[in-house]
């Protein structure tokens, strides 16, 4: 674990636009738009999820891959809710590699609202006019390896 404070810190306008563009993008998933919700990786985007056999390929299979779960989900009368913060923003040659603590609660009916998930989110972002596309998402389970 790093002992020193980061020598480089993203500048507040892009930390601003990057934390708009995630309250959007989660906030879409978990209103199970999740069509647009894929629309935000590139065309050949990568969605590496922990716990998936292996990782998803292209932005129409990540969709689809999202429709399922979204359709199950509701199907069951779960609603699931995505808050991503402690986000470290890395400015590199074209891109932006975000870093981010991600907890997923679930809530149902029969068991209120829960803790579902603690993870880690590790984003590369690749500039798309005025806002940003995913190329490559890398989500781990803490305490699973």
């Amino acid at each position: 674990m790093p002992t020193t404070a980061p020598t480089t810190v993203a500048p507040a306008e892009l930390r601003a636009d990057i934390d708009n563009f995630y309250a959007w993008h989660m906030q879409l998933l978990d209103a199970g738009r999740v069509e647009e919700w894929a629309g935000a990786f590139t065309s050949d985007g990568v969605f590496d999820a922990q716990g998936h056999p292996e990782p998803v390929r292209g932005r129409e299979n990540i969709r689809s891959a999202s429709r399922a779960v979204a359709d199950k989900l509701a199907e069951a009368g779960i609603v699931r809710r995505h808050w991503l913060g402690m986000s470290h923003i890395s400015p590199g040659d074209g891109n932006v590699r975000v870093v981010s603590y991600a907890l997923v609660f679930q809530s149902s009916k029969e068991k209120g609202t829960l803790l579902h998930a603690s993870t880690t989110c590790e984003d590369i972002l690749v500039p798309d006019g005025g806002s940003w596309l995913i190329r490559e998402r890398v989500v781990r389970v803490d305490g699973i390896s």
